[in-house]
């Protein structure tokens, strides 16, 4: 999906909402379990309810990975069938020496129908290289994280060159551009926005964190939101483990719909 296809699906519904799908099995209803597949028949009923409310998915492949060959079935039958207006967000922070990142890529960019990866860029340029390297595809680049553990590295000083991960973010966007890259920067770090405007000001941000893990959609957009929105607010278990009966779906659709209400003010 190119930049410009996204920034018109925002605009068109005035909606910036990403819906992850961290389908944990574990918490299916159940009523789902009798079915063949149970994740893609949650995730099925979950897209058909969303739909018209978010713009994007974000699929947390470490839920079906963790289930072998079924649940890599199930994460490959989910992407297949989110329709391609949608952006489709293969969360699996990858990135490895550069012939195991085109590998990666292939996978999953081009075997399977992502619009973008998530990409840990420790490793540096030669790691991050290989995903944009697909057309109308994205890389998007841990930036700024929510966890305790950011403070270990993120958010050192490196002096002369700020804190570790404005370097991290300034250095990146020389590998690619506002059409192929975006960074992560977790929604409780909402103090950190207007600095992450400053030295970002035209990449997307994905920002996990709203919901369950307590960050401020009000906040976030005020803060970090750009003249083309900028912004992919992913929301995950506030809205599809909402409910654990057999109306799991329809109250999923209304928490989606609730935060697309709120997200149109602020567009």
């Amino acid at each position: 999906m190119t930049k410009q296809a996204l920034i018109d699906h925002i605009r068109a519904k005035k909606s910036y909402l990403c819906v992850g799908l961290d389908t944990d099995p574990s918490k299916l209803p159940e009523c789902m379990l009798a079915e063949e597949d149970p994740v893609f028949a949650f995730n099925k009923a979950i897209i058909d309810a969303t739909l018209p409310y978010c713009v994007s998915y974000k699929i947390n492949t470490a839920f079906y990975e963790a289930q072998g060959l079924r649940g890599w079935a199930s994460m490959e039958k989910t992407v297949n069938y989110i329709p391609e207006t949608h952006f489709r967000i293969a969360d699996a922070k990858r990135g490895d020496i550069g012939n195991t990142s085109t590998q990666y890529a292939i996978a999953f960019l081009q075997h399977l129908p992502f619009d973008a990866i998530t990409i840990a860029p420790y490793m540096g340029e030669d790691s991050v290289k290989p995903f944009l390297q697909f057309e109308g595809k994205w890389a998007i680049v841990l930036g700024l994280t929510s966890n305790p553990g950011a403070a270990d590295f993120e958010l050192k000083d490196l002096k002369e060159d700020g804190r570790l991960y404005e370097k991290v973010i300034q250095t990146v966007a020389g590998w690619g551009s506002t059409d192929n890259l975006m960074f992560v920067v977790g929604a409780t770090r909402s103090d950190e926005f207007l600095n992450l405007r400053k030295i970002s000001p035209d990449h997307f941000f994905l920002v996990p964190g709203v919901g369950a893990q307590g960050g401020s959609l009000a906040e976030i957009s005020q803060k970090a939101m750009n003249k083309d929105v900028g912004l992919l607010v992913n929301v995950s278990r506030d809205i599809i483990f909402a409910s654990s009966g057999n109306d799991f779906a329809t109250v999923a659709g209304e928490k989606a719909k609730a935060y697309a209400a709120e997200m149109s003010i602020y567009v």
